[in-house]
């Protein structure tokens, strides 16, 4: 079993990392602030301006430690990697697979089915919490539609049919994501946005989606599956399609329940975030590395795996779904088993 590593994030701006024996070593303006053993590592996450000694990147390349580069407010640049492991023959049956629209069609269907599930799960949990508050029939609503949305998920469907299926699951789940902020409400949501995020509340889910995608195309990596082409998503240059079709089954069961719970214990607030003259909100280094920490802690969580029936850690989820989608392709497993929260 795959052991859970850390996620070395770097926020500091000018910090420098480079290889010192076995360890990474951060320095500022020439300080060693930081030395970690680089055996203990899963991946390394710069933000802004921040650059690595060539001899580190080569370390990382051959450790298969993944090292990715993204902007000071999260949006992804750029990330090392080694020469392509895997089989490739696995690879192969992928790119066969996403040529054919129906076995494209099988996967897509497996992951909005987790998906839908999923998001129903998050919104019944509110309702549990709070049965007669504010909003509670509106979200009611919203667990009968998606509901009746996975029932409708039929093996006959196209590609195009589930993708417009998921546009109607997402539009009804965030019609009633406001009412699962239960505090500073008014300083968070404005309504879903994406590029760029024009709220407190999706400047949160972008940068969380951001970090899941990344730890979505390492387990990728990981068991020779190539990132970049996808089942639901369809391949576009530069897009990791397949670390975004793997992450959806996630977005509601660990960054979604993770931005809300920041929100309502009020562990980030309005003052950590700027609105610049276009309109687009950023969040303050404080409040990106509270984030980071909370992000962290709850990867460490244990759980037990609805599949396979083992406990292990939620960091370590997207690694055995992403195992699990490869016995699939390889034709180990008649169908892929979706993660699907409980």
């Amino acid at each position: 079993m795959k052991q859970y590593q850390n996620t070395l994030y770097v926020t500091t701006q000018n910090a420098y990392l480079s290889k010192e024996g076995e360890a990474v070593v951060v320095s500022v303006e020439r300080e060693v602030r930081l030395r970690v053993p680089l055996h203990t590592l899963g991946s390394i996450v710069c933000f802004g301006q921040v650059s690595c000694s060539p001899w580190l990147m080569e370390a990382c390349a051959e450790r298969d430690v993944a090292l990715s580069f993204l902007s000071e407010q999260g949006h992804f640049l750029a990330r090392v990697q080694g020469p392509v492991s895997g089989n490739v023959l696995l690879r192969r049956a992928q790119y066969r697979r996403a040529d054919d629209e129906g076995g494209s069609a099988a996967v897509a269907r497996a992951i909005l089915a987790a998906k839908f599930a999923n998001s129903r799960t998050v919104l019944q949990r509110a309702l549990r919490d709070r049965p007669d508050g504010a909003g509670a029939a509106d979200l009611q609503a919203a667990v009968v539609r998606l509901e009746r949305l996975q029932g409708e998920l039929s093996p006959d469907l196209a590609l195009e049919s589930l993708r417009g299926m998921e546009g109607d699951a997402a539009k009804t789940y965030f019609s009633v994501f406001d009412r699962l902020i239960t505090t500073q409400k008014e300083e968070f949501f404005r309504g879903r946005s994406r590029r760029p995020p024009l709220d407190n509340l999706n400047a949160m889910l972008s940068f969380v989606y951001t970090l899941l995608a990344h730890d979505a195309s390492g387990a990728l990596q990981a068991v020779g599956l190539d990132p970049q082409v996808g089942f639901l998503h369809r391949e576009r240059p530069g897009r990791p399609s397949l670390a975004l079709d793997l992450m959806e089954e996630f977005r509601p069961f660990l960054a979604d329940r993770l931005v809300l719970s920041l929100i309502n214990l009020r562990q980030v607030q309005g003052r950590g975030f700027a609105r610049s003259e276009s309109g687009a909100v950023t969040m303050s280094d404080a409040t990106r590395k509270e984030v980071l920490v909370a992000y962290q802690k709850r990867k460490q969580e244990e759980i037990v795996h609805p599949f396979l029936g083992e406990k292990t850690t939620v960091g370590l989820l997207v690694h055995l779904q992403a195992l699990l989608l490869a016995r699939f392709v390889r034709g180990d497993l008649d169908g892929y088993p979706p993660f699907v929260w409980k």
